[in-house]
Parts: structure tokens; C-alpha cells; sequence
């Protein structure tokens, strides 16, 4: 046999205020007024503790949230910054490439209307690389850095002090503050000195 709430409550057994504080911790009925009130004071702070430990639960989760929202950001910030390095890194041969037949053409023929074409898409080429944060690498003259520079040998030489770029043999491009392409280069080492 099923019985529904609304038999129940014919029969005039409503629930107190004090019964409904929790169905798992109800108060039982023959506690004097004193223990009464400090039963409902056990329930309030064992209320006030739970909700404490939900708030502190809320602002982690909350905070956690905002720190994966500004990771994701900066991962794809970083992400669109270098995210056509590789195209880049393809034509870097090519604007070589047109720099060597630019720098050719200039010494052996005339003052051609071709070649001021050439030029200027080497310069519009450059232009674009630029646009875009690729910056080549500096190189002669300054100390040999592994980091940017590919070492193809060592020269002797008195004009630069040992450890020092004196050629650069291919240039080096950064694209940002990443290097895409290591400069190659020929260092100075000290001159060996004549026997006796």
C-alpha cells in the first residue's frame, strides 16, 4: 500500500520550523529549551562552515579560471606572433638569393631599367619581412654568439680580437626575439706567430 504526502499531512503531522533545519541532523524532541538552542547553533555554524568551505571553493575555481583564460591569451598571442615563421623561414633564401644577383648585377653591368625593378622588389620584399618582426642578425664586428651565429671556421687576423665575427659568410634572421635562421660566420682567432 502507497501513501502520498497529502495522506500524511491529513493527518495534522506538518513538520516544525525546527524539524526542516536538516533532514540529516533533526533535532530531536526531548531536549530542553537550552539544548535546543544549542543544537541550532551547532547546526548554524556547521552551516556557516560548509558555506565558508563552498565560497573558498568558488573563488579557487574562480581564479583558476581567470589564469587559464590569461595562459590561453598569451599562448595564442604568442602562437599568432610566430605562427608564420615557417613561410618565413622559406623565403629568406630567396630575398638571399635576389640580394647576391642585386649585389652582382650592380658591379659588372649597366644601369639597366630591369635590374631598378629588381631593386625594387628587393626593397618591398625587405619592406615586408620587416612588417612582419624578422630582423637580421648582426654580425661583423661583434663577439661570437652561439645562440644567433653558426661558426664555419676560425681566420687569423689583428684587425678584430680574438672570438670576434670578421664575415659573414650568410646573413642571420630573428623573427621577434626568436632566432628562425643562425647567421654564418668566420671568427677571428689571434695570428700564429713566426717561429725561430
Amino acid at each position: 500500500m502507497t501513501t502520498d504526502s497529502n495522506d500524511l499531512s491529513q493527518d495534522g503531522d506538518q513538520p516544525s520550523a525546527d524539524e526542516e533545519i536538516s533532514q540529516g541532523d533533526e533535532m530531536p524532541s526531548d531536549l530542553t529549551i537550552e539544548e535546543q538552542v544549542m543544537f541550532l547553533r551547532n547546526a548554524l555554524e556547521s552551516s556557516r562552515n560548509e558555506l565558508d568551505q563552498s565560497l573558498d571553493a568558488t573563488q579557487r575555481a574562480q581564479a583558476e579560471l581567470v589564469n587559464y583564460k590569461r595562459r590561453t591569451d598569451d599562448e595564442r598571442i604568442e602562437l599568432g606572433k610566430y605562427s608564420n615563421s615557417r613561410l618565413i623561414s622559406r623565403i629568406l633564401p630567396v630575398m638571399e638569393e635576389l640580394d647576391l644577383a642585386v649585389n652582382h648585377a650592380g658591379d659588372s653591368g649597366p644601369n639597366d631599367s630591369w635590374l631598378e625593378g629588381v631593386k625594387l622588389i628587393q626593397r618591398k620584399l625587405s619592406n615586408l619581412l620587416q612588417s612582419e618582426g624578422v630582423q637580421e642578425i648582426e654580425t661583423v664586428g661583434i663577439p661570437f654568439n652561439p645562440v644567433e651565429h653558426e661558426a664555419l671556421g676560425t681566420e687569423p687576423t689583428e684587425e678584430h680580437p680574438p672570438g670576434y665575427i670578421t664575415e659573414a659568410v650568410r646573413p642571420g634572421y630573428r623573427l621577434h626575439d626568436r632566432v628562425i635562421q643562425p647567421a654564418q660566420v668566420m671568427v677571428a682567432r689571434e695570428p700564429e706567430s713566426p717561429q725561430n
